[in-house]
């Protein structure tokens, strides 16, 4: 009996890592443009800024290249678990990047946190004590 449904947009994980390969050398090969006003004249110049490597950018880099490709990555029915390794590597590299980026102060190490849940959390109680232990409330019409 035939499969039911799409068929899929990458034959193989080693396609997918290609793709992630290709989404890389773009990313790093095409800087951010910023307009930097200094110097004794006041002139404007401009400063290439490295692009971080984000899900969201791999997504969209695929999705003009073969099409959507979240669906490997949630693997749901687990209709794609020979992609688990791969989609593991990848992640792993974009969150080394931002990490790693992130804490040389190459991206904005505020964000990097925020992304990569590598804020600190800290649980903070507030305990109400009367300001007067000695003192019930019965007693101040005395």
């Amino acid at each position: 009996m035939a499969k039911v449904g799409r068929p899929r947009n990458l034959n193989s994980p080693e396609q997918l890592y290609e793709l992630f390969i290709r989404y890389k050398q773009d990313v790093k090969a095409n800087p951010r443009i910023k307009s930097v006003f200094g110097g004794k004249e006041f002139e404007e110049r401009t400063e290439p800024l490295e692009r971080p490597l984000t899900m969201e950018g791999f997504e969209v880099f695929c999705w003009d290249e073969v099409g959507q490709v979240e669906q490997y990555f949630k693997n749901v029915d687990k209709r794609y678990g020979e992609f688990i390794p791969i989609c593991l590597r990848i992640r792993k590299e974009i969150r080394e990047d931002q990490i790693t980026g992130g804490m040389i102060g190459q991206y904005n190490a505020s964000i990097t946190q925020r992304l990569n849940n590598l804020k600190e959390q800290i649980e903070q109680i507030n305990i109400e004590q009367p300001l007067f232990p000695d003192v019930s409330e019965n007693d101040s019409n005395k």
